[in-house]
């Protein structure tokens, strides 16, 4: 079983930067694929960003491209989403998701594939 723990969620305003990030614990931070999600009010939950096992691998969507990084550091059980140039349409409950892979290049989009979730952590811009 992973438990996974958001942190670094605050009030920030537009134009601003901010990192978040989900620390792992429970199991082999190395064997899965980690994406982040996010969820406004009133919205269903979207993909953000996704990192394989190895790292060699990054998804983005097409909202953050360019403004978001995703890393992860292994050795910490910690995967990081570095959001710049934040806009209020940010604004959501960020989560990270853990899926287990064999494939160490493996990553996903689909929230449905994530089988672990962490409590979410709030992200809000102010204009």
């Amino acid at each position: 079983q992973v438990q996974l723990v958001e942190s670094g969620g605050e009030l920030v305003q537009a134009g601003g930067s901010l990192r978040v990030s989900c620390a792992a614990s429970g199991g082999t931070f190395s064997l899965y694929a980690m994406g982040w999600f996010r969820q406004a009010p009133g919205k269903e939950r979207e993909f953000v960003a996704a990192i394989s096992r190895s790292g060699g691998t990054i998804y983005f969507a097409d909202a953050v491209k360019g403004r978001f990084t995703i890393s992860r550091d292994n050795a910490k059980n910690t995967v990081y989403l570095q959001m710049n140039s934040l806009k209020p349409e940010d604004t959501a409950v960020y989560y990270c998701a853990a899926k287990f892979s064999l494939n160490s290049d493996y990553v996903s989009r689909n929230f449905k594939e994530y089988v672990y979730w962490g409590q979410g952590t709030q992200v809000t811009v102010s204009s």
